[in-house]
């Protein structure tokens, strides 16, 4: 490409590109830390590659970046690394907003917080070929020389990975979004501390149940009556922030992900307009069974 060799015209592409490679690392790794070190790492083997017959030094930026994630998510699974930093989870629930502005906006978005959540349980190949193509219009000829694969093999890696991301549904279209509405209004509800409307969405007799990982020592396991699991969910506006709805087991349920690590799941009966059940949980083994989905995917 002529001037493309000369290392000046190289590194001023790269500037200019670097907030896209940073989103696609951020999408791919789900950590601004790790994605800042992917586009590190990406910069020094771009600068160490021969660029004169590269035509577009966006795309060509874009897979270097896109083999270093997959090394790291690979890297990740060799370790069976769980990628849970309590610390952040910890600050994130004590409301603690040091996170980086670019940070905060992407994973503020409840498709963010809910995708980010399922992402982590796909595999590396999958997860590059679905955040490539699905998030950010990749060819499937570019993404087969990252991940290793035909083209072919490269779309259906994004296919599978598609489907479980949009889940299945186990109940019927209207009463999804039936459910939908009522799990939106209390979770609006419990973010603005709304006790009033937190106890027109809450039937009666309501129950919460947690597993004892979910709640506090010395917070009860079962808790009934809709004043007590209002007055309770008062007590959680700092999580409700990183609460969304997300398909739980077919059904509409909540993630409670801070920085979009999965701290908390609410499986969520909803009975006309009203909600009659919600069960949290919060112990890793159980977290890691549930089938989990994005509500809300573009």
């Amino acid at each position: 490409m002529g001037d493309g060799a000369q290392p000046a015209v190289l590194a001023g592409e790269f500037e200019r590109s670097r907030g896209h490679l940073r989103a696609v690392a951020f999408r791919m790794l789900g950590s601004a830390d790790d994605a800042d070190d992917a586009v590190q790492d990406a910069w020094l083997r771009a600068s160490a590659a021969d660029a004169s017959n590269v035509v577009n030094l966006t795309g060509w930026l874009t897979t270097i970046v896109g083999r270093v994630c997959l090394d790291m998510l690979r890297a990740r699974r060799r370790r069976g690394e769980q990628f849970t930093d309590m610390t952040v989870l910890e600050a994130a629930a004590a409301g603690d907003d040091a996170a980086r502005p670019e940070d905060q906006a992407i994973m503020a978005d409840s498709v963010g917080l809910a995708l980010m959540v399922v992402l982590d349980r796909l595999g590396p190949a999958e997860r590059v070929a679905f955040v490539l193509h699905d998030l950010f219009a990749v060819p499937f000829d570019q993404i087969a020389g990252i991940v290793d694969r035909s083209p072919a093999a490269a779309k259906k890696l994004a296919s599978r990975a598609r489907h479980r991301v949009h889940g299945t549904a186990t109940v019927p279209a209207a009463d999804l979004a039936r459910q939908r509405r009522v799990v939106d209004a209390f979770l609006a509800a419990s973010r603005a501390g709304d006790l009033n409307a937190l106890l027109a969405v809450l039937a009666p007799e309501v129950v919460r149940r947690a597993d004892r990982a979910a709640v506090p020592a010395g917070v009860p396991t079962e808790v009934r009556g809709a004043r007590r699991v209002a007055e309770e969910a008062l007590t959680t506006t700092g999580l409700a922030r990183f609460a969304r709805p997300a398909l739980v087991n077919g059904v509409i349920g909540v993630v409670v992900a801070p920085r979009g690590r999965l701290l908390r799941v609410l499986e969520v009966t909803v009975d006309g307009d009203r909600i009659t059940a919600i069960n949290v949980i919060g112990e890793p083994a159980s977290l890691h069974r549930l089938d989990l989905a994005a509500a809300d995917v573009a």
